[in-house]
């Protein structure tokens, strides 16, 4: 039976294309901003917190709301939901003595879809 060798990822010559690195190079976003996409796709890569997403994405919910839906307690919900505030992913408003939360805007929802419908596909 023949080993197969694992496959790298590298070139196996040598060269360079400096039209492509340098249209590449022009088109890299600054160190904060990668920073700052990784830290919200940090923050999506949680199941709870995209189940949460999923429920906010067509409809506002309430802290109780949000923890039926996911069969978790309101504490657990209310530190995900810190997280995800902190992400700016979604955003509150108080009524009285409850807190309603929803998905921040539309770039979010738009972003979360992709993701599933990515998933669906694969």
């Amino acid at each position: 039976m023949a080993i197969k060798k694992k496959e790298r990822a590298v070139c196996e010559v040598s060269c360079d294309h400096p039209e492509t690195v340098s249209l590449a190079k022009k088109e890299l976003i600054p160190a904060r901003q990668a920073q700052q996409a990784a830290e919200l796709f940090k923050a999506l890569g949680d199941a709870t917190r995209v189940k949460m997403l999923r429920a906010l994405a067509k409809r506002e919910l309430c802290v109780c709301d949000i923890a039926a839906v996911i069969k978790m307690s309101q504490s657990a919900v209310s530190h995900q939901l810190r997280v995800l505030r902190g992400a700016r992913l979604v955003k509150y408003r108080k009524e009285g003595k409850r807190a309603w939360y929803s998905i921040n805007d539309r770039h979010v929802a738009a972003l979360l879809l992709q993701g599933i419908e990515h998933v669906r596909h694969a």
